[in-house]
């Protein structure tokens, strides 16, 4: 166990990925090592004059720095720290203007890589020839020229002590190479690790995917639980009046049909916008680059308000509706939110009410016109107000709340757009106000 756990640097995988990194930065450090022999021979030459030749000295050193500040540089670091070293690095963020430690550091690293990288090769190119040798030599192999040469104590004539010492040279380069690259990757995160404006890049990023997320969902849930209630109450309605009115079961399984197939267009929908999140954060790796077919469904609007108000008549809900003003103008976040807005008031009136539903939608004159800048998050005197108001029956009514997780989701899409929600029981009657605010419609 002992020699097992003794010889395990050698054989993991690990140390030899890590072991290409640094003859990676070997490799980067070649044209460094071959300027520098040059200038080197340059400066001893008594015809070329001092000052010309520190004069072009300087000029290669500026030269040869420039590339280990640039952020292509560290990118490139970071793709090979996380591909070879196994080191869990976030990708620089796209258009972050980098600040000066981060910069410093990341030339640390590059310059670290490239000394250890270049120790590493000249070891690699070096001392395992001539412990292969000799090994060679002790198979009596005809190595040539090495052949009687002394290397310190040793001689050609002592192969037992040659091919020992040639063991020890392969064994210890192969420890080198992993207390090395485990230094390295242990050192990655310190170098190349994020700066702290990047990191709040990358918080508010993330925050921005969960809101999208969370938006998602409030869509997912507003529109599945309204289609699954209009459905519940159809079919329950057709199974008391199976033997009694036929025709009205008929409806109502062509109602659960509709409603079921426009359900299934918004989930479809809205899968497939979830599919392109995930596509954009993996770099197109989660649908391939190409949009998915659902997510190009059109959203619902306020335009479909007749619609939705006859889905839920049929359901055995009656719904008295009144709308002022011309809902197609609406700004198209308004008009998504208000739609979703009314869906969840109906389901919840047909969940948790009873009896009638009163609708009331006020769309303000010179509202905004389609494809103008939408709803502001802060009202302003330059906003007008769409107007919302729900009111059912109480009296038996049950649930959780009246309005359970529905209710909430409708206070986040209000305050999503600077609006007011009041909703709760006046006189056995449950009523919901919403207020949106609507800019006011640009002229000239």
């Amino acid at each position: 166990m002992r020699v097992r756990a003794m010889l395990g640097p050698l054989v993991r995988a690990s140390t030899w990925r890590r072991g290409v990194f640094l003859l990676l930065g070997g490799v980067l450090a070649l044209p460094y090592a071959l300027i520098a022999a040059a200038f080197a021979q340059l400066l001893t030459r008594s015809e070329v004059p001092r000052p010309v030749g520190f004069g072009l000295l300087l000029v290669a050193v500026v030269l040869a720095a420039v590339p280990v500040f640039l952020g292509g540089s560290r990118a490139l670091e970071v793709a090979a720290a996380r591909a070879l070293l196994g080191v869990d690095l976030p990708e620089p963020a796209v258009g972050h203007r980098i600040d000066r430690e981060t910069r410093l550091r990341s030339a640390l690293w590059i310059t670290l890589h490239l000394v250890t990288g270049g120790l590493v090769l000249f070891a690699a190119i070096s001392a395992f020839p001539m412990a292969l040798v000799f090994i060679a030599q002790q198979f009596g192999v005809d190595t040539g020229p090495v052949q009687g040469a002394g290397f310190g104590p040793l001689t050609g004539r002592d192969p037992r002590w040659m091919t020992l010492t040639g063991v020890v040279l392969l064994v210890g380069l192969g420890y080198a190479v992993a207390g090395l690259g485990a230094l390295a990757a242990s050192m990655a995160p310190v170098l190349l690790g994020p700066s702290q404006g990047e990191r709040i890049a990358a918080l508010e990023a993330r925050a921005t995917r969960l809101a999208e997320r969370n938006r998602l969902a409030r869509e997912l849930h507003d529109s599945v639980g309204h289609a699954l209630t209009v459905a519940t109450l159809q079919a329950g309605a057709a199974r008391e009046l199976l033997d009694v009115d036929p025709e009205f079961v008929r409806r109502a399984l062509a109602a659960i049909e509709e409603t079921g197939r426009h359900a299934m267009e918004d989930l479809d929908h809205v899968l497939g916008l979830l599919r392109e999140t995930d596509g954009r954060e993996t770099g197109g790796r989660g649908t391939g680059g190409v949009r998915p077919p659902g997510g190009t469904a059109p959203q619902r609007t306020l335009a479909q308000l007749g619609r939705l108000v006859d889905e839920t008549r049929a359901a055995g809900l009656p719904v008295e509706s009144q709308v002022t003003g011309a809902v197609g103008e609406l700004p198209a976040a308004v008009s998504r939110e208000g739609y979703r807005i009314v869906q969840e008031g109906l389901t919840n009136a047909a969940r948790y009410g009873r009896g009638p539903v009163t609708l009331r939608v006020d769309v303000p004159p010179e509202a905004t016109a389609p494809g103008r800048s939408a709803a502001p998050a802060v009202p302003s005197r330059s906003c007008r107000w769409l107007d919302i108001e729900l009111v059912n029956d109480l009296r038996g009514a049950t649930g959780p709340g009246r309005g359970g997780r529905g209710l909430d989701g409708m206070r986040e899409r209000v305050l999503l757009l600077g609006g007011r929600i009041t909703a709760g029981p006046e006189d056995d009657r449950w009523r919901v106000r919403v207020r949106l605010p609507v800019a006011r419609k640009e002229t000239g």
